[in-house]
């Protein structure tokens, strides 16, 4: 974006009191000292939220301003435009009405866009919107073929190379949004998944031979060894996409008895609008985290299962933090995000780069704010207690089922109970339920069985004043009636009360007990609100959660 654009759009900012002028001095100051634009600072602050610039920019160009997030794209209306053209005019149809239709563009100045939409739709009404050119690029997976189709095309060519073939994969993958990929041999075969907004679905086969020769190529990228066959390895590698950008991908190789399987989970390269509003947390619940997040020293944990978004949490937090007078430093096996200003640390066993050597190092590079990817051992959590204890503010995650969990945990694995309760300050525990696809959100009836079967959901949900909310199935959600996923958040501050039950070693009973006692919401509790407020299901809280986890 040019200087000339930017003032102007900074400008429609403060003239339309989206942002006010000691804010903006303020963060013009520290995007100097980062070489960074001042619009990309706003929103890494969270100062300015996508959806605010969004409308600042169609400001700037005389139009409104499409927002994706509030008006989910259909595969019907996406295809309207061809895909080249869509593509070479960075644009999509946000709206399509018996006699109108609005089309969204990162750059609604183009001369040539409208001229062509009119050949389009010669009969019809067009309008110009804005949406960045990010927002728009992630409708252009309804144009996606499935990936089973597209295998197919390529295993019938007699002159199909494996190259070819893993790359249909991963970018039909990537397209899709994907976070894992899954080969499984079988006896006859080689299944292929692909996780989508937590679910598993089956995307196509592949025959032994071939796949062979694809999991070595896999290997290769990798840097895995192509002669072992029957040990576990990990690697990564990167798959390039379109305009010069490139998907990182974390691999892991296991022997089954059919042969070894391989998951490959796509990594989010670099993320510049992370912030606490963005993640979920309810306003209450972001000011314990801010608070202890700006704390000179002591320790903040996010807990949760494989795949919860823990990194994620960590890293809205590192964003609020981020300054040029605030030296961040991390250690993470893989690293997931990438943001300028902090020092990041890929965790590496080959050359003897682990969690607690790599901590130790840490401490000695003067550092204001540590992450360390996971506490795995008794040696990292010692090393991390003493970091938080000499003047450090550590961050880390930790697998525990809630957060109350993770207090018994700790203890266990060897940390006296006096430096946890003098350093811990915070912990947040998190669960990823599906979201309801809002393009066919609708209401349903009770399910009169679930409520036969567990007669105390009554207490929360009144018979005559809940109304429950499901997804249909469209196009847009590939007919699942589910898009995307959001947390389920659990926010233990660390009060004097539970500092001095810390000392006496309780169970994560006791620990639960106090934290309700002094206001903590449980992770049911703040899916409750979800359900009521028509987020996700009553079904897929069920699923993940529940209102007593401990018996009495």
């Amino acid at each position: 974006m040019q200087k000339k654009e930017e003032k102007t759009i900074l400008d429609a900012l403060i003239k339309g009191s989206y942002i006010n002028a000691e804010d903006l001095k303020r963060i013009e100051l520290s995007a100097q000292n980062k070489n960074a634009s001042v619009l990309t600072e706003l929103l890494d602050k969270g100062v300015l939220t996508p959806h605010l610039l969004g409308e600042a920019m169609g400001e700037f160009y005389g139009v409104h301003f499409a927002d994706f997030s509030l008006r989910p794209s259909q595969r019907e209306v996406i295809q309207l435009i061809p895909e080249d053209v869509a593509k070479k005019y960075t644009a999509a149809v946000f709206q399509k009405k018996d006699d109108e239709i609005i089309v969204a563009t990162d750059n609604p100045g183009q001369k040539e866009l409208l001229s062509k939409l009119k050949s389009l739709f010669p009969k019809i009404t067009i309008s110009l919107a804005y949406a960045s050119a990010s927002e728009i690029a992630q409708t252009y997976y309804h144009f996606s073929k499935p990936i089973s189709e597209r295998l197919e095309k390529f295993l019938a060519k007699k002159d199909a190379t494996v190259p070819e073939v893993l790359n249909t994969i991963f970018q039909a993958a990537i397209e899709l949004r994907a976070s894992d990929i899954h080969f499984e041999p079988q006896n006859d075969d080689v299944q292929i998944r692909i996780r989508v907004d937590g679910m598993l679905h089956i995307a196509g086969r592949l025959p032994h031979d071939l796949y062979h020769s694809v999991i070595n190529r896999i290997k290769i990228l990798a840097n895995l060894r192509i002669d072992e066959h029957f040990i576990t390895q990990d690697g990564a590698l990167r798959f390039p996409l379109a305009k010069g950008e490139d998907a990182d991908m974390r691999i892991s190789v296991v022997p089954t008895v059919f042969g070894e399987t391989i998951v490959i989970r796509q990594l989010t390269k670099y993320v510049s609008t992370l912030n606490l509003n963005s993640l979920g947390l309810n306003s209450a619940q972001q000011q314990i985290v801010a608070t202890a997040a700006k704390k000179p020293f002591g320790m903040l944990l996010s807990v949760g299962p494989t795949g919860s978004g823990k990194t994620t949490t960590l890293y809205s937090i590192i964003t609020l933090l981020n300054q040029q007078s605030i030296n961040i430093t991390t250690i993470e096996d893989p690293v997931e995000y990438l943001i300028s200003g902090i020092n990041q640390i890929q965790v590496n066993v080959r050359t003897d780069i682990t969690f607690a050597k790599g901590l130790r190092s840490i401490v000695r590079q003067d550092p204001n704010v540590i992450m360390v990817g996971e506490i795995r051992d008794e040696e990292t959590a010692e090393i991390a207690i003493n970091a938080a204890l000499t003047g450090h503010l550590l961050l880390s995650t930790f697998h525990a089922n809630d957060a109350p969990t993770s207090i018994p945990r700790l203890l266990d694995m060897g940390i006296e109970p006096f430096l946890l309760a003098s350093t811990l300050e915070v912990v947040i525990a998190q669960r990823l339920v599906p979201r309801i696809c809002n393009v066919c959100k609708i209401s349903i009836p009770k399910d009169k069985e679930m409520f036969k079967r567990d007669p105390w959901l009554k207490e929360y949900f009144p018979e005559d004043k809940s109304i429950f909310y499901g997804g249909k199935g469209c196009a847009t959600c590939s007919f699942t009636g589910q898009l995307g996923r959001i947390p389920l958040f659990e926010v233990l501050p660390i009060s004097p009360a539970m500092e001095e039950l810390i000392l006496k070693r309780p169970s994560s009973k006791d620990v639960w007990e106090l934290a309700i006692k002094e206001g903590m919401k449980s992770m049911f509790e703040d899916g409750i609100d979800k359900v009521q407020s028509g987020i996700i299901t009553l079904d897929n809280l069920l699923r993940v959660s529940s209102p007593t986890p401990y018996k009495n």
